[in-house]
């Protein structure tokens, strides 16, 4: 019986079945691991009162959020070793007790307590402050305390919110509009030298020009500084923090200020859904150790729709020349070969190409050719979002090439013989016809390469992704899509805050959080690319039949 059930084969399901679920676990438990790790990240913690034996016969109290536990090994073979039970403490506070984070044994732990009104306070610079709020003094030298004090504490946050948001469009938008003019006019007035066309009328013209941009320029750094003294004059909280200190903390180097250990579960909701849109939001921090993501999540967005607008076009060209122009013979048959190696080739090698010949041959000629006004500094002969995506192109080319030869293949031969016997030219049946019937194959490699492009990392720390980028590859500058700029990527991102960070600790949870949206991002389009095709294929069932 066993030997006719191994005959038929059956074993062989099996096997797939086991192989499958196997699979199914593995990335289930990824994308577990990842949202438990990160996710968990913004939930707002209950500020915890640790007594601990400091093993002189005093006590010590450690104020903080628990991260995680652990154990650390004591003694050695002769006598011994030991498991102390251990865990991981955030005091915060970086700038008064030299780390962000305390590892405490617990045996040595005498109490735990979770006393009301102890706050948290995320600031702009040294990470988080625990304690306990003692007193609010208003720019007007008004001093309140108690409840009283938490609610202007958190009135003063707000404004400062506001104001905050404003220096930030007057910096980044209107000022950073400014220079890009100002390096505009540079760039004519050594453009005209450059060819002795420099008049003295086009001189009077620039001239004047930069001085309306020096006086737009001198208002706008005059209300800058209005707002950032009107910040800075806010008020000073006075907080108590671990070892009894006071501290005085202005109100302009907070960001927000929550009191977890008196929040229920409504708020601490609230709380957690607020900090996940700051996490997906805003700029990053404190060397991308705090803040969110927003930059490398637009710049990735931006990366994959350009290079989706170059893939596309050429690999659905390449694979029709292929399969329905080409004559078949060793020159094809060599190509297809060589196309499907591609697949294979390291990603890396496609990064050191693109470097090697986009960035310092494709660029340089065109700096050569078309910015020699701006040299000797590099307009595209550095890396940028243009080769970036062009490098992203050929390491993606393959999947598209195969995906819709594939699906061409697949067409009937008797369908496009119809449509050239009903009088259609053969470009009207590829057009009309043959593609169409075609598309769940090509949408599938589209978006395939799509998925893979979004999560490569090392060919763009080479030609184009930067640890931070001042400012957005897309914005309200002529010509407004600036190829040759610079951006952040999810990938790079997760690798920069993972292995460079000079935090660890504090940069962990980002790294989980990160991996995980670029998990469901690659996962939504891979779903993406299986509804598409299942649309596609109920639409054209001819082609399995």
């Amino acid at each position: 019986m066993l030997k006719s059930w191994m005959k038929e084969g059956n074993h062989w399901v099996w096997f797939n079945a086991m192989a499958l679920t196997i699979s199914l676990l593995a990335v289930i438990s990824l994308v577990g691991l990842l949202a438990v790790k990160g996710v968990a990240h913004f939930w707002p913690k209950d500020v915890i009162v640790f007594t601990v034996d400091d093993g002189k016969g005093g006590n010590v109290q450690l104020i903080g959020e628990r991260q995680r536990t652990g154990e650390r090994l004591e003694g050695d073979a002769t006598v011994g070793v030991k498991h102390i039970p251990q865990t991981l403490v955030k005091i915060g506070g970086r700038e008064l007790f030299g780390a962000d984070f305390k590892w405490v044994d617990d045996p040595a732990v005498i109490a735990q307590d979770v006393p009301q009104n102890m706050v948290t306070i995320e600031r702009y610079e040294w990470g988080n402050l625990y304690g306990r709020l003692v007193s609010v003094t208003n720019s007007d030298g008004r001093k309140t305390s108690g409840s009283a004090a938490w609610d202007s504490f958190k009135s003063l946050i707000v404004y400062h919110g506001q104001l905050y948001e404003q220096l930030v469009d007057i910096q980044k938008d209107k000022i950073g509009s400014i220079n890009y003019a100002v390096e505009g006019l540079r760039l004519e007035r050594r453009g005209l030298e450059l060819k002795n066309a420099l008049t003295d009328d086009q001189m009077a013209r620039l001239a004047q020009e930069r001085k309306d941009l020096d006086q737009k320029y001198e208002l706008l750094l005059t209300d800058m500084q209005k707002l950032q003294k009107l910040s800075e004059s806010l008020g000073v909280a006075e907080i108590e923090v671990m070892g009894g200190k006071l501290v005085q903390l202005p109100v302009s180097k907070v960001v927000a200020a929550t009191m977890p250990n008196n929040m229920g579960i409504l708020a601490k909701t609230g709380e957690f859904f607020h900090k996940i849109w700051e996490f997906l939001s805003t700029d990053p921090r404190e060397a991308n150790t705090e803040g969110g993501i927003f930059p490398a999540i637009f710049g990735t967005v931006t990366l994959v729709f350009i290079m989706t607008f170059i893939v596309m076009p050429f690999g659905v060209m390449a694979a029709v020349y292929l399969r329905e122009y080409a004559k078949d013979g060793v020159i094809v048959r060599m190509v297809r070969v060589s196309v499907n190696n591609l697949a294979g080739v390291p990603s890396i090698v496609y990064g050191v190409f693109g470097l090697g010949f986009f960035v310092y041959i494709v660029g340089h000629g065109i700096d050569q050719a078309f910015y020699q006004e701006a040299l000797p500094a590099p307009t595209f002969g550095t890396s940028g979002l243009l080769w970036a995506a062009l490098t992203l192109a050929l390491l993606t080319l393959p999947v598209v090439i195969v995906s819709t030869e594939e699906g061409l293949s697949r067409v009937p031969r008797a369908i496009r013989e119809g449509s050239l016997a009903l009088g259609a030219t053969k470009i009207e049946t590829l057009w009309r016809t043959v593609l169409p019937m075609a598309s769940p194959a090509i949408m599938t490699g589209l978006i395939l390469a799509i998925a893979r492009a979004a999560g490569e990392v090392a060919p763009l720390m080479l030609v184009g992704v930067v640890k931070l980028a001042p400012s957005l590859p897309i914005d309200g500058n002529a010509p407004f899509v600036h190829l040759d700029q610079k951006i952040m990527h999810l990938g790079f991102h997760i690798h920069d805050v993972g292995f460079q960070s000079p935090n660890i600790e504090a940069a962990q949870p980002l790294v989980y959080a990160t991996a995980f949206l670029l998990v469901l991002i690659v996962i939504s389009l891979n779903i993406s690319a299986i509804a598409i095709r299942n649309r596609l294929r109920e639409r054209f069932k001819s082609l399995d039949n």
